[in-house]
């Protein structure tokens, strides 16, 4: 059985992109902004685009926030892209500042890049420093394509993979079933479409039991 995955829409995402990944892997996409549409479904993407606080009150007021954290609390597989991933941490200084969905512990600050320009835009390599389902089969050094000027900071075991640009960052993250790329997986070639593979993976157990 194919796992349904859950794209959240909340006005700030490649929603398209996303989807059209999905269904190249043979997962089953489903875009929606309603927590009951996205009930139904196995796992959950929730991708990001944009400044985080702004995210946020989007989330907040659709009520998005309290269904993630319920499926996170029944073990539903969750991945977060980019702003998506850093939206699952406690808080972010971005802008103003502002809470998070609080799933993953830590703070998002601004890179460190150092002489380098910001946002950082373009592939950088990765390199693993941790176990985790989401990279099996994929490859260390392995480029992804990035576009962000902030950045995670996980619990040390919490950390699956980190890149450089000035500072070395965390690049995926992953406690239990809740995951985070800060890397575009859609837009990432035969490796982005391997890592997403392997979230539709983690979710098919969930689908199989449905």
């Amino acid at each position: 059985m194919d796992a349904r995955i859950g794209i959240v829409n909340y006005g700030m995402g490649n929603l398209r992109s996303v989807e059209k990944a999905l269904e190249r892997i043979g997962a089953e996409p489903a875009i929606s902004g309603s927590p009951d549409a996205l009930a139904e479904t196995d796992g959950l993407i929730l991708p990001g685009v944009g400044a985080f606080p702004k995210a946020m009150d989007r989330i907040r007021e659709t009520g998005l926030d309290r269904h993630l954290s319920e499926r996170a609390a029944v073990g539903t597989p969750i991945l977060g892209i980019c702003l998506g991933m850093q939206l699952l941490f406690d808080s972010s200084t971005e802008n103003q500042g502002a809470q998070g969905l609080g799933l993953l512990p830590g703070e998002v600050n601004r890179l460190e890049a150092g002489h380098l320009k910001l946002p950082h835009i373009g592939w950088s390599p990765l390199r693993a420093d941790g176990d985790s389902p989401l990279t099996e089969g994929i490859t260390d050094g392995e480029p992804f394509y990035f576009v962000h000027s902030f950045v995670a900071h996980p619990r040390p075991a919490a950390l699956v993979a980190s890149a450089e640009h000035g500072d070395r960052f965390a690049a995926i993250v992953g406690q239990e079933r809740v995951f985070g790329a800060q890397f575009h997986p859609e837009k990432s070639s035969a490796a982005g479409l391997r890592l997403l593979a392997n979230f539709a993976a983690i979710c098919a157990p969930v689908a199989g039991h449905a």
